[in-house]
């Protein structure tokens, strides 16, 4: 990772992000990734809302914005704010999220069309209920996830259990694990990375 050189004009502000980001990287403090999410968090949070509109998808798309710049932090160099690159990574994703949820948008079964000689059709929508063999494929991947999920070192089986299991709220799991919520955080988002690599290894196996 690229060293701070004095003599670039970051705000102290910015300053003490880059050296949260040392401790994250070269100690891999939970306690800096809670930190640096704590600072940030609303801010995205409140920008993805005025992109998308929509608290669920503004809450879904901050969340992605720093499970991206985590994963990434090593990437980060200091010669700009680590506050305008973690916005430029939570805006692009939001961009390509938003594109791809217009292009996705499907149309109504009552919709009409005309085809080139002018005559009208009904567009073929497929259904949404999955047929038997999409279920038996969807029952394989959930029994996948859950093994996938006893590979995790115990303490983020325990957060992903407890948040995707037993659907806690971050404030419920904070007070059952006696952690600040921040830390809860930070955990979710390395537990989920390191199910993502897992899953990439075992796709063959779908």
């Amino acid at each position: 990772m690229e060293e701070l050189d004095p003599s670039e004009k970051l705000t102290t502000k910015a300053v003490y992000d880059y050296k949260l980001i040392q401790q994250a990287l070269k100690h891999g403090d939970q306690k800096a990734y809670a930190e640096l999410l704590h600072r940030y968090r609303e801010s995205v949070y409140f920008t993805m809302l005025r992109m998308c509109n929509n608290k669920d998808d503004a809450e879904d798309l901050t969340i992605e914005a720093f499970g991206r710049a985590f994963k990434r932090l090593d990437q980060y160099t200091p010669t700009y704010a680590f506050s305008t690159w973690l916005f430029k990574i939570a805006s692009n994703n939001a961009i390509d999220f938003l594109r791809n949820k217009k292009k996705s948008t499907s149309l109504s079964l009552d919709t009409k069309m005309e085809n080139d000689e002018g005559q009208e059709f009904s567009k073929n929508i497929k259904s949404q209920t999955l047929d038997p063999e999409e279920n038996i494929i969807k029952k394989q991947k959930v029994e996948l996830l859950r093994d996938v999920v006893e590979k995790l070192k115990p303490r983020y089986r325990e957060l992903v259990k407890m948040r995707y299991y037993e659907e806690l709220s971050y404030e419920e799991i904070a007070g059952k694990l006696d952690l600040p919520v921040g830390t809860v955080k930070a955990q979710l988002f390395r537990a989920r990375e390191f199910l993502y690599n897992i899953l990439k290894n075992q796709e063959s196996k779908l």
